[in-house]
């Protein structure tokens, strides 16, 4: 999911450099979108393996 939302920014940036602005603002909301997203399931993941016991795998 990350990689997605580093495409669209990247896309976005190179659309901006050539003055497609409408295209630029929709692929950085996509980017935003999906970083939100991907957030969103690092913060939950996260809390789910400190409720299992946290670090029982780390040696």
């Amino acid at each position: 999911m990350l990689s997605w939302a580093l495409f669209f920014l990247v896309f976005s940036l190179v659309a901006a450099v050539f003055g497609f602005g409408g295209l630029a603002a929709a692929s950085a909301g996509f980017a935003q979108i999906c970083f939100y997203i991907f957030l969103a399931l690092f913060i939950v993941s996260f809390l789910v393996g400190l409720a299992r016991g946290g670090d029982r795998f780390i040696k």
